[in-house]
């Protein structure tokens, strides 16, 4: 008999359906916990925005209530699943849950256990706790755009996946919550988790803030190892138009590099300066001698930490990603089939059956009222009233 999964009998409350917060739900999802999906209701749905079907594991393993938090009886509703649950997540502008009733004093009074986590850009106060943003603002404001090489316009690039949101917000949110979740097992006591997306992405720039801090150098694109400076850290075009990556940072790592490149002059040579721009032209002028299909083959596994730069179809058909198990089948009513990433945090359990995708606006509003002891006719009520869907 396999173990059960890692938060199997832990129960969260996800108010948002986007965002940090919804990274972090579909990782406790993923870990096992319940994860019930709390949304508004139709008319007032235009204030949250609805992601594509595909997204965040496309609901996979989520249960859904909306409910409107402006009437008393479905405020009432929420706090009664709150009282009932492990995790509340949510990601309004600071001060919205404690107007509408439901922050973490008005739930902590009726379950001091809660782990009560509030995701935001910048955090719940200080001078810029009031702004709106996106990724690109949190990567902004965390100095992570001006370490990359700039376009040709000189600005800096967009990358290409949401970096704040997913690792600065979500998985922030999600290591904190299952700290949190420890921590009450030892200590008896809920907690609040003032988690902003920009400080995650501050924790994940701690080398270069830390580095500049330390000795004043500034990791500007070119300037330090890990943006560029030296040759043995870069990406380099090949013969068909792709590119490979090196990141042949140890000394043993770079003299294979080199070795295999027919560049053995340049061994000695490794964080010298005053030959950077030599070395550089000499390994783009080798790699151009074969496709990067070559070369991977060639190098890949041959210690010298070279990798090929994959494009998304290309990621897809990756022969280690299948072999680790990394997509699973889904089904979507309208969509059909389709493949989607699986629960691959460490942990987690990629063997997972077909995902039949539910339909927009589908509620299991009975079943998690039932569950917090609201009878059938009070269910009916609240549904005539508006107050749950």
């Amino acid at each position: 008999m396999s173990a059960p999964p890692l938060l199997d009998g832990i129960t969260v409350l996800n108010l948002a359906s986007v965002g940090p917060a919804a990274r972090a739900a579909r990782t406790l999802a993923d870990y096992g916990a319940e994860v019930i999906q709390v949304g508004p209701l139709a008319p007032q749905r235009s204030v949250q925005i609805q992601p594509p079907f595909h997204t965040y594991g496309a609901g996979r393993d989520l249960k859904h209530i909306s409910i409107n938090m402006k009437s008393d009886s479905g405020r009432e509703g929420f706090l009664r699943l709150a009282e009932n649950a492990d995790v509340v997540i949510e990601s309004f502008r600071p001060g919205v849950v404690k107007r509408l009733g439901i922050g973490y004093d008005d739930i902590s009074a009726r379950n001091p256990r809660i782990v009560y986590c509030s995701t935001t850009g910048y955090g719940q106060d200080g001078a810029a706790s009031t702004w709106a943003g996106h990724d690109i603002n949190y990567l902004a404001m965390s100095g992570f755009l001006a370490c990359t090489e700039p376009r040709e316009d000189g600005g800096p690039p967009i990358p290409g996946a949401t970096v704040a949101d997913s690792a600065g917000g979500g998985m922030h949110a999600a290591m904190s919550i299952m700290a949190a979740l420890v921590s009450r097992g030892t200590q008896g006591n809920g907690s609040f988790l003032d988690v902003s997306a920009t400080e995650g992405v501050l924790s994940l720039m701690a080398l270069s803030i830390d580095q500049y801090l330390a000795t004043g150098e500034i990791a500007g694109p070119r300037e330090v190892l890990l943006t560029g400076r030296y040759a043995f850290y870069d990406v380099y075009p090949t013969s068909d138009g792709k590119w490979v990556s090196v990141g042949a940072i140890e000394p043993k790592f770079f003299a294979n590099l080199c070795k295999a490149l027919g560049l053995e002059q340049y061994t000695k040579s490794q964080m010298d300066d005053a030959v950077q721009d030599e070395i550089r032209e000499a390994f783009k002028q080798a790699f151009l001698t074969k496709t990067r299909d070559e070369w991977t083959e060639a190098l890949a596994a041959n210690d010298t930490c070279v990798a090929p730069v994959l494009t998304i179809p290309e990621v897809v058909e990756q022969p280690h990603y299948k072999d680790r198990k990394i997509f699973m089948q889904a089904n979507h009513a309208e969509h059909g089939d389709f493949e989607q990433v699986s629960a691959i945090l460490a942990g987690g359990n990629r063997d997972q059956p077909l995902h039949k995708v539910r339909a927009f606006g589908e509620s299991d509003a009975s079943e998690l009222l039932k569950a917090v002891g609201y009878n059938a006719d009070e269910i009916e009520k609240l549904s005539a009233e508006g107050a749950v869907a």
